[in-house]
């Protein structure tokens, strides 16, 4: 990490959680950040449900919401960026204060509530984003919506023609009854509708389903089959949990979802046990509590196909990403992979 973005981590620190993330992404907007660009080697590229990425490690959703930080981010070294949840409307979100960072578990508690400007917005800005960088939607569920399956198509209709893909999040834990859509029914339902407004894009884009940690193995199970059987590119092991063991931050208490470290043991697991009962066919993002070149590579030996994080920028800044991408590269090569694809699923049974 560079003296100054350690300055620049210490001064956001001090600052309350959520202005210092609005403070970050005006800084990317503005140019300020990393610019050496994407780290790239001939083991670090894969294809991931048919997307070319220069390295797997991505940028979760939820720290772009309204695709406003797009160049800064495609030069950041990420080798694919998620943006969003977008809804068919604008929506505050959840009253604040909403997002905690919990320092002494390297974590964070969200309860945002799915806040954005809205699918017409986002769109436009997506119109305009850099032409270099693979770019996915996260899509989501106005909170007052009647039809909050429908959200997903509307969305997906009105923004598919301007990203290289887009994911189902039935999986946030802030939108109240949004993860009841990951029961089996409603779960087959919603991806039904989602594919077939896939199918009227001008070309068609992979379709990813989020999901949770939270499932129970009858729900997993479910899961697994559903989206074996929609047509689904793959799936995100995992959302936020709303599970609170061994917590040490005096806001661990607070309401939403937790991410980071903590989070990492338990995604992982279910990533696992996904890749197990999809028998490694279908590909997975694994994301989780991703810190460092060893968590990225263990997630890939797991199942993962690519990995994604987002909390751990609070606490390792943007330079974390080009020095994951680095130090996965010399873990591949120690271990005699030629390439990322070489490794998935290699150390998927000791996490079953």
């Amino acid at each position: 990490m560079r003296l100054i973005e350690s300055l620049g981590l210490s001064v956001l620190r001090r600052m309350d959680p959520e202005k210092a993330h609005g403070l970050a992404l005006r800084a990317l907007r503005a140019g300020i950040g990393p610019s050496g660009g994407v780290a790239s080697s001939p083991r670090l590229k894969t294809t991931l449900a048919g997307l070319d990425l220069p390295n797997p490690i991505g940028l979760a959703a939820g720290f772009d919401k309204n695709a406003e930080a797009l160049d800064g981010l495609a030069r950041s070294g990420f080798g694919f960026l998620e943006v969003g949840a977008a809804t068919p409307l604008a929506q505050p979100g959840n009253p604040k204060p909403r997002l905690f960072r919990l320092s002494e578990d390297r974590a964070a508690i969200n309860r945002f509530g799915f806040n954005n400007d809205g699918m017409h917005a986002i769109a436009a800005r997506l119109a305009k984003r850099p032409s270099n960088a693979v770019v996915g939607l996260n899509l989501g569920a106005n909170k007052t919506s009647e039809d909050r399956a429908g959200d997903f198509a509307k969305v997906l209709a009105h923004c598919g023609p301007f990203v290289d893909f887009a994911t189902v999040n039935v999986s946030s834990p802030n939108t109240e009854k949004l993860r009841d859509l990951q029961g089996k029914a409603a779960l087959a339902a919603l991806l039904d509708g989602v594919m077939t407004t896939r199918a009227t894009l001008p070309e068609p884009v992979p379709v990813f389903l989020k999901i949770a940690p939270d499932l129970d193995q009858q729900g997993l199970e479910d899961v697994a089959e559903i989206a074996m059987s929609s047509g689904v590119a793959g799936v995100i092991a995992t959302n936020t949990t709303l599970n609170r063991d061994g917590l040490r931050s005096p806001h661990a208490a607070e309401a939403g979802g937790l991410s980071g470290a903590p989070l990492f043991e338990r995604s992982t697991r279910v990533l696992a046990q996904l890749s197990k009962l999809t028998d490694g066919t279908m590909p997975l993002i694994g994301v989780g509590g991703v810190g460092s070149a060893e968590q990225a590579y263990a997630k890939i030996r797991a199942g993962a196909a690519a990995v994604q994080l987002y909390t751990a920028l609070v606490y390792g800044g943007v330079s974390l990403v080009s020095e994951i991408a680095e130090g996965l590269d010399r873990l591949l090569q120690r271990d005699g992979f030629a390439s990322v694809s070489d490794a998935v699923g290699t150390d998927r049974e000791s996490w079953l």
